[in-house]
C-alpha cells in the first residue's frame, strides 16, 4: 500500500467534505464526514464542511450555497463526497461535481452508477467470468404481470435467498426468504425502495472484505500496479446475517485482520478485488465484499464509497496494511487531483 511519508512534503490542500445527503444513510454519512474532516486536519489540511440536507439543499457554515456550473465549490482544491447510497454514491453527486468543475475523491460517474446497481454490476462480472454469488434481477412490473415466472426463476437459486433493492446500500430493505410466501413478501418490501430488486442465493462460508486503493502516477510510471489491495478482513457477527445494525451499531460486528482464511484464498480475494475494481472502471478507492469457503471465493459487491465512520471496515483494512487514516484521506485527495489534471488534458 502507500508509503506513509509519500505526501508529507506536498502543499496543504483545501478540501470540501460533503456529508449527509438524501438517502437513508444520511446519519452514517454525517459520521463519515466528521471522521474524514478530522483526519484531513490531522494531516495539515484545511477543511470546508458542506452538509447536504435530506431536502437536497447544500449548506456550509449554516448558509445555503448557491452553485453555478463551472464555478467550483467554495474555492476548494478538491471535494471529498462522503456520501452513501442514492444521490451520493450512484453517480448523481459525481455528475454535479463534474458540472461544477471540481476535482473529487472516488470513482467517476459511470463507475459509481454501475457499482450502485447490483444487477448491472453482477451482469458485468458474469460477462468476464468472475466467480460470484448466483442471482437474478427482478423488475416490479414483471413481478406484477408474471409472478409465477419470477418464482420459477428464483427457484433455481434454492432456499433460503436474500432479496435486496438493487440500488440501495448498507443492508437497507434486505430480507431473507425461506419460502415462496416469504419471497413474495420480500420482493414487495424491496419494491418499496426501488423498481429493481436482486434475489441472491444463500452463500456459505466466511464473509471477507478487502480494500482497494489506487496508486499515484509516479508509482505507475515506475512500473507499479494501477491499484493495491489491502489485507483481507473477516467480518465476525453475532446476528444471523450482516444487517444494518451489525454494520453500524457498537458491538454489532468484529473485524478480524487478517481474515482467518487460507493463503491461497487470501491471494484470490486480493486478485479478484483488483480485477473487479479495474473491470468497473473505478478510481481512488473501493471495498470489495466476498464469501470464502475453504479455497473457494465468491465476489458479492463492490462499494465505491465505503463508510469512514470509527467502526467502518475500509479504513481499518488500509491501516492494517500500512496506510494510517490521515495519510489515507490525504492520498485519496491527491489521487483525485491527479485524475482531474489528466482528464482536463483530453480534447472533447
Amino acid at each position: 500500500m502507500s508509503d506513509p511519508h509519500a505526501t508529507s512534503a506536498e502543499h496543504p490542500l483545501t478540501v470540501a467534505v460533503l456529508a449527509g445527503g438524501r438517502s437513508s444513510e444520511h446519519e452514517v454519512s454525517l459520521a463519515s464526514g466528521a471522521s474524514i474532516s478530522a483526519g484531513l486536519r490531522d494531516a495539515g489540511h484545511a477543511v470546508l464542511e458542506v452538509e447536504i440536507g435530506r431536502d437536497g439543499r447544500w449548506r456550509a457554515a449554516g448558509k445555503e450555497l448557491a452553485l453555478a456550473a463551472g464555478g467550483g465549490l467554495l474555492g476548494a482544491d478538491v471535494a471529498f463526497p462522503a456520501l452513501h447510497g442514492p444521490y451520493g454514491e450512484d453517480g448523481a453527486i459525481q455528475g454535479m461535481l463534474e458540472t461544477l468543475d471540481v476535482a473529487y475523491v472516488g470513482s467517476p460517474v459511470a463507475s459509481s452508477a454501475l457499482c450502485m446497481d447490483k444487477v448491472l454490476f453482477k451482469d458485468l462480472m458474469a460477462a468476464h467470468g468472475v466467480p460470484q454469488v448466483d442471482y437474478i434481477g427482478v423488475r416490479s412490473e414483471r413481478f406484477r404481470t408474471e409472478p409465477a415466472a419470477v418464482r420459477a426463476d428464483a427457484a433455481r437459486l434454492g432456499l433460503p435467498v436474500f432479496v435486496k433493492p438493487a440500488r440501495l446500500g448498507s443492508s437497507v430493505g434486505i430480507a431473507k426468504a425461506t419460502s415462496e410466501a416469504e419471497l413474495d413478501a420480500a420482493l414487495a418490501g424491496a419494491f418499496e425502495h426501488d423498481q429493481l430488486a436482486i434475489v441472491e442465493a444463500m452463500a456459505g462460508g466466511t464473509e471477507v472484505e478487502c480494500g482497494v486503493l489506487s496508486t499515484r502516477e509516479r508509482e505507475r510510471e515506475a512500473g507499479g500496479a494501477p491499484a493495491g489491495a489491502s489485507l483481507p478482513g473477516e467480518i465476525v457477527i453475532e446476528a444471523e446475517w450482516y444487517d444494518y445494525a451489525a454494520k453500524y451499531e457498537p458491538g454489532g460486528m468484529h473485524l478480524e485482520i487478517p481474515a482467518r482464511i487460507s493463503e491461497r484464498a487470501a491471494a484470490t480475494v486480493r486478485a479478484l478485488a483488483l480485477e473487479a475494481f479495474a473491470l468497473a472502471g473505478c478510481e481512488g478507492l473501493a471495498r470489495a465484499d466476498f464469501f470464502v469457503e475453504g479455497d473457494h471465493v465468491l465476489l458479492n459487491e463492490l462499494n465505491t464509497m465505503p463508510g469512514f465512520t470509527p467502526t467502518s471496515v475500509y479504513a481499518k483494512l488500509l491501516e492494517a496494511s500500512g496506510t494510517p487514516y490521515p495519510v489515507l484521506v490525504e492520498e485519496l485527495c491527491r489521487l483525485a487531483l491527479e485524475r482531474t489534471a489528466r482528464e482536463r488534458g483530453y480534447r472533447h
